[in-house]
């Protein structure tokens, strides 16, 4: 199994209610591969040398969740508010070390 992000943004087209999001984590969990996930608030964005880039100020949670692939894990795009509201949801996936 591999471990992904899905990094969620904040550019649906319709809202999204507590209940939807009450129902979706049920259900990863019910998959058994469900690993966490958070809002994600304010930040700032540091470089050593130069400018930074920019915050993307869209990004606004995530989910961490393990499938066997970059598709199977797609399949956790089903009942995800921001998805299903029209919004975008990157999937990353979290490479092992060594």
């Amino acid at each position: 199994m591999k471990d992904y992000l899905l990094l969620m943004h904040a550019d649906t087209t319709s809202t999204i209610d507590d209940a939807s999001w009450g129902a979706y984590f049920q259900a990863l969990q019910a998959s058994g591969s469900f690993d966490g996930g958070s809002a994600i608030g304010a930040g700032a964005s540091f470089r050593k040398g130069g400018a930074p880039r920019p915050v993307d100020a869209t990004l606004d949670g995530f989910i961490r969740v393990r499938a066997e692939s970059l598709d199977a894990a797609r399949a956790f795009l089903a009942g995800n508010p921001v998805y299903e509201a029209g919004g975008t949801v990157e999937i990353r996936e979290l490479p092992k070390d060594g």
